[in-house]
């Protein structure tokens, strides 16, 4: 369990590639606080510690996380934003992020508004489905808040406001136009809408 937000910018240092799956190995600055086999959010996607030694851990990642998430652009030299799953007894900043990717979408634009800096995400229809104004959804792992949302067509895009701690702390900063990155809606939604269709699909 996560809440979306971010400890630490990561760097990728090496990555051994199968045809459809991978391992990879970031340098953080909190390995010394590590534990063999616990989780920790890379690019919001849940990946396991395999192993760690002095700033690198190494975690897998199997076919079904590389076809979901964008982990599969990465390359050494790479930042990746890093959060270890949560501590029982600590403060809920952010909102529940499970590490489960539900799909991509990508950035279409920046545009900066005094002390914010705001970014539109464009994603399919059964991503959007969950997306509601003022609702929340992590986006590279990132809690973020939806100021609004439109439809193009079945596209969705979504637009949030970045405040400069976010903007300056996480791969946002690093980002462009175009890019990809990983989407999880909330999941509180996510229950909901399936018992609701599930009751509407029985009756």
């Amino acid at each position: 369990m996560f809440t979306g937000i971010i400890e630490s910018l990561g760097t990728v240092k090496n990555i051994v590639r199968a045809s459809h799956s991978f391992s990879i190995e970031i340098q953080s600055d909190f390995n010394e606080k590590l534990v063999l086999g616990e989780s920790i959010a890379v690019n919001g996607v849940c990946l396991t510690v395999a192993e760690f030694s002095g700033s690198v851990f190494k975690a897998d990642v199997t076919p079904e996380t590389f076809s979901r998430t964008s982990l599969k652009i990465l390359r050494p030299g790479s930042f990746v934003n890093l959060e270890r799953a949560m501590k029982a007894d600590g403060r809920f900043g952010g909102h529940i992020v499970s590490g489960h990717i539900d799909g991509t979408g990508r950035i279409l634009a920046f545009s900066k508004n005094e002390n914010a800096v705001n970014i539109q995400f464009s994603m399919e229809k059964k991503l959007g489905d969950f997306m509601i104004e003022k609702g929340s959804v992590a986006i590279d792992g990132i809690s973020l808040t939806v100021a609004s949302l439109k439809w193009s067509g079945s596209t969705c895009v979504i637009f949030a406001a970045v405040i400069p701690h976010t903007w300056s702390n996480t791969v946002f900063s690093k980002k462009k136009p175009g890019d990809l990155v990983n989407i999880e809606c909330d999941i509180v939604g996510k229950y909901i809408r399936h018992f609701t269709l599930e009751e509407k699909n029985e009756g």
